[in-house]
Parts: C-alpha cells; sequence; structure tokens
C-alpha cells in the first residue's frame, strides 16, 4: 500500500465520516479492489477504521467528523506510523503527509508515533526472493524496537551452530516480505564479527572498537523463541535506520566478494554453471571455446564446496591454492570410492 494513498484514504474517511469502497475508489481514482483491501489493511493494523454492513453502510472512521487525529488512543498511533513510516520514502507528497499527520497528533504520543514510523525501513532491492508473510517474531521484536528493551533469542548463522544472542533492537527490514533485524549485539556476540550469507553482518566496515563494531543485522527467520526483557537502553544519537542498513548490506556483499577465482567452463555447461553458482561473472572465451568466469564468494572454502560439483565441466585457472584444495578433494574422493 502506498503511504501517501493510505493517507489520502484517512483524509476522505475523516472528511466523510463514512465511505463505501466504491466511493473511495472513486475519489482516490483506484479500483475498488485496491480500496477495499487497504480499509481492511488499515483495521487489520489497528486503526479505527470499522466496516458498518447493511443498507446505507460503509467504513467508518472512529470519531466522526473530526478533523485532526486528537482522538487517537496510544497504540492506535503507534499502528498508524508502523504502517505509514516504512512506505513514506516513496514520495515527498507522502512525507510531507506524514509529518502533518505526526503534528496532528496529542504532543505526549508524538514520541512514540516518530519512533514507530523510524523502526521499519521497506528494502525492495534486497537479497532476497519474496515471502508471503513475516514470521511471527517480528511483533515481538517491533516492541523490542520502540519500547527500546533488550531481546533474547537463539540464532543459528547460515554457517554456524545455534548460539544465544542478547542485543539492543534498533529496527527492522523488510526486504521482500524477508525480515532482518539491525541490533546491536551485547556480551559475547560484540566481539569480532559473523560470517555473512544474508545472515549478519559486522557494522563497522572500518573494524574501529566503538559502539558502530557491535551492529549486526540478523535474519528473524533463523531465530528461535525471542524474549524481550524488561532492561531498557537508550537509543544511539542521531541513529538513521536507512543509513545503518545500507551500510550492513554493502559490508555483507563485500564479504561475498572476499575469495574470488577465475574458471573456464564448457560453452554447453555455462548457463547451467551460472544458474547454480552465484557471484559470477563473464570475461570472455579462451581458445577453446571455453566460457571465462570470474566467481566470487564469502572465503575460499566456499569456493571449493561450489566448483567441486563442476569437475567435469570446470577448470580453476586461479588460485593455484584453490587448485590444490580441490586437489585433495579429488584424492579424497579417489580414496574413498575408488
Amino acid at each position: 500500500m502506498r503511504a501517501d494513498r493510505l493517507v489520502a484514504t484517512l483524509l476522505v474517511m475523516q472528511a466523510r465520516g463514512l465511505v463505501t469502497a466504491r466511493q473511495l475508489a472513486e475519489e482516490l481514482e483506484i479500483s475498488v479492489a485496491t480500496a477495499r483491501r487497504d480499509l481492511e489493511a488499515l483495521s487489520a493494523a489497528g486503526i479505527p477504521v470499522y466496516p458498518q454492513p447493511g443498507r446505507g453502510g460503509g467504513w467508518r472512521l472512529l470519531g466522526e467528523g473530526r478533523t485532526d487525529l486528537s482522538g487517537f488512543s496510544a497504540e492506535e498511533a503507534r499502528a498508524l506510523f508502523l504502517l505509514l513510516g516504512p512506505r513514506a520514502g516513496e514520495s515527498d507528497s507522502a512525507r510531507s503527509a506524514l509529518r502533518k499527520i505526526l503534528r496532528a497528533l496529542p504532543e505526549t504520543f508524538r514520541a512514540e508515533a516518530e519512533a514507530a514510523a523510524e523502526a521499519i525501513v521497506v528494502d525492495s532491492g534486497g537479497w532476497d526472493a519474496p515471502a508471503s508473510r513475516p514470521p511471527r517474531m517480528v511483533v515481538q521484536l517491533q516492541r523490542a524496537v520502540l519500547e527500546r528493551r533488550l531481546a533474547r533469542f537463539d540464532y543459528t548463522p547460515w554457517d554456524g551452530e545455534p548460539a544465544e544472542r542478547t542485543v539492543r533492537p534498533l529496527g527492522l527490514i523488510d526486504t521482500r516480505g524477508v525480515w532482518y533485524l539491525v541490533a546491536d549485539a551485547v556480551g559475547v556476540d560484540a566481539v569480532g564479527v559473523d560470517a555473512v550469507g544474508g545472515d549478519t553482518v559486522g557494522g563497522d566496515l572500518a573494524g574501529a572498537a566503538d559502539a558502530r563494531a557491535m551492529r549486526r543485522s540478523y535474519r528473524i527467520d533463523r531465530m528461535g523463541e525471542v524474549a524481550v526483557l524488561d532492561e531498557r537502553f537508550e537509543r544511539p544519537a542521531a541513529f538513521d535506520l536507512d543509513a545503518e542498513w545500507a551500510a550492513l548490506r554493502e559490508a555483507a556483499n563485500a564479504m561475498r566478494r572476499r575469495s574470488e577465482a577465475v574458471v573456464l567452463v564448457d560453452s554447453a555447461a555455462a548457463e547451467e554453471f551460472r544458474g547454480w553458482v552465484p557471484g559470477t561473472t563473464e570475461l570472455g572465451h579462451d581458445e577453446e571455446g571455453r566460457v571465462r568466469l570470474r566467481v566470487t564468494a564469502p572465503s575460499e572454502a566456499v569456493l571449493e564446496r561450489r566448483l567441486a560439483a563442476w569437475a567435469a565441466e570446470a577448470e580453476v585457472v586461479e588460485p593455484f591454492a584453490l587448485r590444490e584444495r580441490l586437489a585433495a578433494v579429488g584424492v579424497l574422493l579417489s580414496a574413498r570410492y575408488g
């Protein structure tokens, strides 16, 4: 749902009090089905929008005829800004509308509503394939982010064993339905940099020993049960979730490219090879017509595992150390199955 359309829906309902999906569709020049989905989404998010069945019915915004949002409860205001905030970056008009709604709220709710608006970033260009629904832990982590409480969970990184994590949750990222938590690690997890596979990222690109060195991203569908703790924390000054996520994502992409190899692949197998082996770039052809590719991965061990299955179709040209590793794999396979 576009944020500016959602705001327009609320403004129409404030002006009319009662509106049907067809009337809303005509007013906003959208389809009736889209108008109905928007109304249902507002209601499901906890915003006081309710259907009124029967002849002369429609949808009503609780508190008919009011011209501001002073009748919202704190929970309703938070629900509204959780829904609006991640989408407000889509246009200048949406951001302007969000600021106007924020000013219209009772002053006591504004800080919490503003925090809700900044709690989630929608990243439509993420690494992951779309998912149908968010993991159930997202709601708990939203609460931890908004209330600034520590959270504890078991976490299984892509290349490691499950371990308990305690973190200061700072924000949530929705990458086409696959969710990540951006958080500062606490205790043991604050030492070192986790390996990257779209899972958890060392947040300090320069490696300095400051607060950002503890920053990580955690893929939420790799978490176990989440516990929101009583202990509170202060959010870092001038924290910007959009900027932090961009830095973490760049770090992840850089770590994915830490090791590389040049490989010659039989032309007949090149398309299938590129489909199965990520991180490939075509460099040309050799004199025999084989396709020359650059292959990148987080480590040489990952390259070894990915390329070992292609011994019949692909030859590693460089680095020599990777050729030696694959030769050792060949000796092991020959000894075991020869």
